[in-house]
């Protein structure tokens, strides 16, 4: 097949129809179509020579055209792709009239208009120059001889295309379609996601539902459908528009069912209250497909937040479980008060007691006898999905596991106040029911808090106060001398903040100088809680038992790194000040 034979003006309408298809820009496909010919010409003058096709975007004329830059003797490597300066000066002398020299500029304007910068760019010399070609050389004077380093283009006659050559232009152009198609798709759907779309379902590939969003097609993986969901092809689906990527090969768009977001946006598109604002949805838990629970909080005093959400008759939460494939929601009023919030979110079971560990994100929660299968709930859902909700550790008790704790601690207690203090069992006792949990409280407390309890005077709160001192300075120095016998340095020992009992706890580590504690990470120290595969793990921290938090252990880190030189003061100003700056800045972007 060749060109000049084809009808010229098929190749602008075959690219218009194709733009109009796959909805992009025609000159895209055009340029494609110019590459694709310029391959095919390369197969048949040689791959060495460069080649490049042109077609006009009025008539469809195809002009090719091979492309020499100009060297002299020294530096011409390919004569294929490179011309000598004296062949180009005598090309240039014997071309037809309309042969153009020029050395062309670049031009950078600022937004009133004013050119900022000009760049120079390299001279062409052309038979046959295009109408921009034309503007390029405005003002430019086109009698100069060409120099080393322009570029010469020469018409050459237009290839006949066989059957491989048509092949491989058409795969050059079906190529660059795709490419061009899978651009625009991104550039759509890269600011919608976290928005409820539709679809229709077009296959099922491994599992994974392929589906037809209008001008596209996503992807809905198997682990983000809900349970066992099965779609037929023509089935229309609703998802969630977990994530935009740009990919140079599969999907581009994922799509979600069993995402806590997925539901939140049902409940807005069903609740009014919701999409004003006047209703917050604060957090969302899923067993996608079985079971959720939602927190909600309404902004006006005159209206109820969960009865809102449930709306007549449960009209509205029956349209989201519905959409759910009859996944239960339970509506819980979200409180600020973490115990409180707790005991919403443990519904329908009956709580007793909460106590909250702040500090270590974990919280207990002690619940009558019977009602323990409840608040578990079945495999543990209901307590999972609690503690998905207000993000703290839940550890449920019973009453009686309760109170024979209680006890286990009292008898504990009692124990070491006779042991360290010489006391009797009455006395011990004592200690314990007026709050008094380590030697330290009795050591260092006021005197005042010792009198209260019956039976001390004076002297016997100073002679309390005594022994523990006393025990504790024997429990420092029996300290000391086993960090030293690890091996623990003067370094480590002198550093402020770290009592004899944690350079122990170091040492055995194989921390033992003031270089091996600053290169502790801050959870090393304190301990702390990573999540893996959605369930959150304890990582215990060196100086944990003695009660250091995450902020004192990375106070005394930095610190000690203070004190070797490898940071600066500057340098940690400079670093909380960033953080502080991001922190404000993803705040107001929340």
């Amino acid at each position: 097949m060749a060109i000049t034979s084809a009808n010229q003006l098929e190749l602008l309408q075959t690219a218009e129809a194709v733009a109009r298809e796959k909805m992009i820009d025609p000159n895209l496909v055009v340029e494609a179509m110019e590459e694709s010919l310029a391959r095919a010409a390369k197969s048949r003058y040689g791959s060495e020579l460069d080649i490049r096709v042109a077609i006009d975007r009025k008539t469809g004329r195809a002009t090719f055209t091979r492309v020499r830059t100009v060297a002299d003797e020294d530096t011409l490597e390919n004569d294929k792709a490179e011309i000598l300066l004296k062949d180009g000066i005598d090309t240039v002398k014997h071309a037809r009239p309309n042969v153009v020299v020029f050395n062309a500029k670049s031009h950078v304007y600022d937004e009133e208009g004013e050119v900022v910068e000009t760049r120079d760019v390299k001279r062409f010399v052309l038979r046959a120059p295009t109408e921009n070609d034309k503007l390029l050389t405005e003002g430019v004077d086109q009698s100069a001889d060409p120099v080393v380093g322009d570029m010469i283009a020469d018409e050459v006659p237009p290839v006949e295309m066989g059957r491989i050559a048509a092949q491989s232009a058409k795969q050059v152009i079906l190529q660059k379609v795709r490419e061009a198609e899978r651009d625009r798709q991104y550039e759509e759907f890269k600011d919608r996601v976290g928005e409820i779309i539709n679809g229709v379902v077009k296959r099922e590939e491994y599992g994974n539902v392929i589906v037809d969003v209008g001008s596209g097609e996503a992807q809905l993986r198997r682990n983000e459908k809900i349970g066992r969901e099965a779609y037929r092809n023509g089935d229309r689906i609703r998802c969630y528009i977990k994530d935009v990527r740009r990919e140079n090969r599969g999907h581009q768009i994922f799509l979600s069912r069993t995402a806590p977001e997925f539901m939140r946006e049902l409940f807005k598109m069903e609740v009014p209250e919701i999409y004003d604002g006047i209703i917050e949805i604060k957090a969302v838990a899923r067993d996608p497909g079985s079971r959720a629970k939602i927190a909600v909080i309404s902004y006006d005093n005159g209206i109820d937040p969960v009865g809102a959400c449930v709306g007549m008759r449960g009209s509205r939460v029956q349209a989201v479980v519905n959409e759910l494939q009859g996944e239960k929601i339970d509506i819980i009023p979200w409180n600020e008060d973490a115990p409180t919030f707790l005991v919403n979110a443990l519904q329908p079971a009956e709580v007793s007691k909460v106590v909250l560990d702040e500090d270590a994100g974990k919280i207990e929660v002690v619940v009558p006898d019977e009602q323990l299968s409840l608040a578990i709930g079945r495999r543990g859902q209901n307590v999972r999905l609690a503690s998905q909700l207000t993000g703290l550790d839940i550890d449920i008790l019973t009453e009686e596991e309760e109170s024979k704790r209680r006890q286990a601690e009292f008898e504990e207690r009692t124990k070491l106040f006779m042991d360290s203090l010489d006391l009797d069992e009455f006395f011990a006792q004592l200690l314990v029911s007026e709050g008094f949990t380590a030697l330290e409280e009795v050591a260092y407390v006021e005197a005042d808090e010792l009198l209260v309890i019956d039976g001390v005077d004076e002297d016997t709160a100073k002679e309390l106060q005594a022994r523990a001192r006393d025990y504790l300075e024997e429990q420092n120095r029996l300290a000391l001398e086993k960090a030293k016998e690890l091996g623990v340095e003067d370094s480590l020992v002198a550093f402020e903040g770290l009592t004899p009992q944690m350079l122990v706890a170091l040492g055995e580590d194989g921390v033992k100088t003031l270089e091996d504690f600053a290169t502790c990470a801050d959870w090393e120290l304190a301990g702390g809680w990573t999540t893996d595969g959605g369930e959150r793990i304890k990582d215990d921290g060196l100086l944990e038992p003695f009660e250091v938090s995450l902020e004192e252990a990375q106070n005394m880190v930095m610190t000690a790194r203070l004190q070797l030189g490898w940071v600066t003061i500057e340098e940690l100003e400079a670093d909380a000040a960033a953080e502080s700056e991001a922190n404000a800045q993803e705040l107001a972007e929340g």
